[in-house]
């Protein structure tokens, strides 16, 4: 005959609960019944595509930052640089393309400074300055640009 082991004990327990119904609203109140520390946090939004609805929030944000808005030419500068360009008988792409004047900037960039939606660029200007030969910065705004001796 076999011979059998009746010291061994063999204990069969039950599965603990799965993780769905530890969470489940009857999990978290027998625990809280019971005593427990719970450590419980919702996710924003779980599960769904709601990252590109814009909310209250976001508009908002979007009406307090419309005053920090980028400075942009002036319809003043705008109006000289395209009076000072059909005065010496060039289209933007002539200016923006002007190889002897070394401009060498697209006409779309030209047109954005003649309609003021550019934000200014000092060495844009400078370029543009020299090709229609008026002043854009400063106070003299239109005045015809005067020749500076450099300095050594």
């Amino acid at each position: 005959m076999a011979e059998s082991d009746w010291d061994t004990v063999t204990i069969l327990r039950k599965k603990g609960p799965t993780v769905a119904q530890s969470k489940s609203k009857q999990a978290v109140a027998a625990a809280q019944r019971r005593g427990e520390e719970l450590d419980t946090t919702k996710k924003w939004a779980a599960g769904q595509n709601k990252q590109h609805v814009i909310t209250k929030n976001t508009a908002k944000l979007d009406r307090e930052t419309e005053e920090l808005q980028h400075q942009r030419v002036s319809l003043e500068v705008g109006k000289v640089i395209q009076q000072g360009r059909q005065n010496q008988g060039l289209t933007q792409k002539d200016l923006g393309l002007d190889q002897i004047n070394k401009i060498n900037e697209k006409p779309q960039i030209i047109g954005d400074y003649e309609s003021g939606k550019a934000i200014p660029n000092n060495q844009v200007m400078g370029k543009i300055e020299r090709a229609i030969g008026l002043k854009l910065r400063g106070k003299d705004i239109g005045k015809p640009l005067e020749a500076v001796p450099k300095k050594k």
